[in-house]
């Protein structure tokens, strides 16, 4: 089940929302959706679950465009919105139930939900109302209540916002089970949470498209004008010698042996510091590169 998006536009007034925005996510594909607030990425998730409609362009699930009027599209996605609405004075089970029925799922329902109550980890809580439960324990029935109707495609916006980094794991792990068998889309402000779960990830800023790369390609995005390297030796050494090594521009002795080295230019540096350690007796006990990072990218394509 593939999510095709082409030349979206949303206008709200005379302000535009979404400009001319396209991609494609793949069936088994996890692709994070990343932006600043205000970038359009919840608005682009409620126009592909047919919430809102777009002022232009389209919107295929598996080859069926989608529409606010389209009730059979919206069998096919599970939705966590930003928000998470929840009814609060119903017990967890009854809510489930509830949702079910909206899905028409029939005599099914009750072994439908006693599944999901097991993968999403509600089973302590079943008993209690919604508006008892920890946030953690809330996102939780947000997200049983996205998986009720086993979609094939599930679009989470911001699912661990407000969660402790417990919950958090324990959310990550539900979101990289699910995408196993299905196509998922979810946005997030924690870089660490898009590199850890998702294989693909897209950046939104000001309503554009401004990166659409596998996790692995994604750092190409940037060029540091310097490299970092972390170097520990096994003895003393001084820091004339280690700004002689060729490129370098700057030493730092972060603790006892062990140094935080720059080098301007992009031709790996850790050869020279290498041939450095030889050539005075020394042993390299640690030697590492600083890599750009996700949060990197997303400063430097978002004007961050």
């Amino acid at each position: 089940m593939s999510i095709v998006v082409q030349e979206v536009t949303k206008l709200y007034g005379e302000q535009k929302a979404l400009d001319n925005v396209s991609f494609e996510v793949k069936t088994g594909e996890i692709v994070a959706f990343l932006g600043p607030n205000g970038a359009g990425k919840s608005t682009m998730m409620r126009i592909i679950t047919g919430f809102i409609p777009a002022s232009s362009g389209s919107v295929y699930i598996n080859g069926t465009e989608a529409s606010t009027d389209n009730p059979d599209i919206k069998q096919r996605i599970g939705y966590l919105p930003e928000n998470n609405p929840l009814y609060p004075e119903m017990y967890v089970k009854e809510y489930l139930r509830f949702v079910a029925s909206l899905y028409k799922i029939g005599r099914s329902a009750e072994k439908k939900i006693d599944n999901i109550i097991e993968i999403t980890g509600l089973t302590p809580e079943v008993k209690k109302k919604i508006g008892s439960l920890s946030k953690g324990f809330r996102q939780r029935v947000g997200l049983a209540q996205a998986l009720i109707n086993d979609p094939d495609v599930l679009i989470l916006d911001e699912a661990t916002s407000g969660l402790d980094p417990n919950q958090i794991i324990e959310i990550r792990n539900l979101i990289k089970e699910a995408g196993r068998e299905k196509t998922v889309m979810f946005s997030t402000h924690i870089m660490q949470e898009a590199e850890s779960v998702c294989s693909r990830i897209i950046i939104i800023d000001k309503g554009k498209i401004v990166a659409d790369e596998e996790k692995s390609n994604i750092y190409s995005k940037i060029k540091r004008q310097k490299q970092i390297v972390h170097v520990g030796f096994d003895r003393e050494t001084n820091i004339s010698g280690i700004l002689n090594i060729p490129n370098v521009i700057k030493a730092q002795q972060v603790k006892e042996n062990y140094w935080l080295i720059e080098a301007e230019g992009e031709e790996d540096i850790r050869p020279a510091v290498f041939s450095f350690a030889v050539k005075n007796n020394l042993t390299v006990m640690s030697l590492q590169k600083e890599e750009s990072n996700l949060e990197e990218v997303f400063r430097h394509l978002t004007g961050g």
